[in-house]
């Protein structure tokens, strides 16, 4: 069956936060209701035309996304960035080429949009992802860091 990307709408949301919290990781992280903290996210990444939330699609069923963002900067002379988040395969469909195909689409995006470069991070945790990307042409080049904020 064909891979159909398209970017994601609202109706979306619960397989996506479904395939966030299908994962070692993201089980501890991600689902339950679309509440109002996924709907205002997603309603600003939807306005927002430097960030595309994609999902994979065979026939009507989603079994993968990833957010693709768009990003300025001034280092590189001036480069503008791609940086892949959240990128997720059903597991039930690991190991068949899908997660390749969403890379494709996302280098291909980023070119289209004259980024020099495409980034993204992995948690330490996730071996098979580092040897899935690394086999994807990624190199492991820098060392990144996170800070969990506090809200009010």
């Amino acid at each position: 069956m064909t891979l159909t990307i398209r970017p994601a709408t609202r109706a979306d949301l619960p397989t996506l936060i479904a395939l966030y919290a299908d994962d070692g990781l993201g089980k501890n992280r991600d689902g339950g209701a679309v509440d109002d903290a996924y709907l205002q996210a997603f309603e600003a990444i939807d306005k927002d035309p430097n960030h595309v939330l994609a999902v994979g699609e065979e026939g009507q069923e989603i079994v993968a996304t990833l957010l693709l963002s768009f990003l300025p900067g001034l280092s590189r002379h001036g480069a503008w960035r791609a940086q892949i988040e959240a990128m997720r395969v059903s597991s039930a469909r690991r190991g068949e080429g899908l997660g390749r195909k969403m890379l494709e689409w996302a280098v291909a995006e980023a070119k289209r949009r004259n980024c020099r470069l495409l980034q993204l991070t992995s948690d330490r945790q996730r071996d098979d992802a580092h040897r899935f990307y690394e086999r994807a042409g990624f190199t492991p080049s820098h060392l990144g860091f996170k800070m969990t904020l506090e809200t009010e």
